[in-house]
């Protein structure tokens, strides 16, 4: 066991040199003997093509070897690779469930996923309530997608009452970390005065921010409006 923890090390650490040929060596063996997180490597491996040629096919094969183990990269990959149709065809509903075991082990891209899926009822029964309890736990481990979903669900009352105070203090989270959707929610809300003190400045500080970060579309109407303010 020692000298797998040892190998798994090494290729980890020639992976993230950018030596992705060295770690597939050092994986190769592991994988074919059964090592869990080797397998779960290895499917990332063909999944991104680095290392070897892309190979949607392989890698969902190795990743579903590593998923059935428990390996929860694996079973985060596997979901993702149904939830995509690569090298699986696409299902949604065994995306759900995959993303749902890597969940319950504690991965936060899992989670968020997760949040999303039952927010929207795709591949799973809509759930207003498990979708806010798993974007809850998305970013306590600091998910701005989450945060900003979050947000959202206060703001329109979804399994929960309508919350602006509470909409706006998780817009504010996502926001300063950075996301752009989050960031025009949050300049709306400082235009209207919802959940937060109106202040024009605010309200055009975060819209500016969310135009350039990509959420113009969102952002352009409360910008319009706030520009026009005296």
């Amino acid at each position: 066991m020692f000298g797998a923890e040892r190998r798994l090390a090494q290729a980890l650490a020639a992976w993230n040199a950018g030596d992705h040929g060295v770690a597939l060596d050092l994986w190769a063996p592991l994988a074919h003997r059964g090592d869990a997180r080797a397998q779960s490597n290895m499917g990332a491996a063909f999944l991104e093509g680095r290392g070897v040629e892309r190979d949607p096919a392989k890698a969902a094969d190795w990743l579903r070897r590593a998923a059935e183990q428990g390996d929860v990269g694996g079973q985060r990959n596997l979901a993702l690779c149904y939830y995509e149709g690569w090298g699986v065809e696409q299902d949604q509903e065994a995306a759900a469930r995959w993303y749902e075991k890597a969940a319950e082990q504690g991965d936060a891209d899992a989670q968020d996923m997760l949040s999303w899926m039952r927010l929207l009822g795709g591949g799973c029964a809509q759930d207003y309530v498990a979708a806010r309890q798993w974007a809850e736990k998305a970013a306590a481990q600091g998910r701005a997608g989450a945060m900003a979903r979050l947000g959202d669900i206060h703001h329109n009352a979804l399994g929960v009452p309508r919350d602006p105070a509470l909409a706006a203090e998780w817009w504010e989270r996502a926001a300063k970390l950075g996301h752009a959707e989050a960031q025009a929610m949050l300049g709306a809300a400082y235009l209207a005065g919802k959940g937060v003190a109106r202040d024009r400045a605010q309200a055009l500080h975060w819209l500016e921010q969310a135009e350039a970060g990509g959420a113009g579309e969102l952002a352009a109407g409360f910008l319009k409006l706030a520009r026009a303010e005296p």
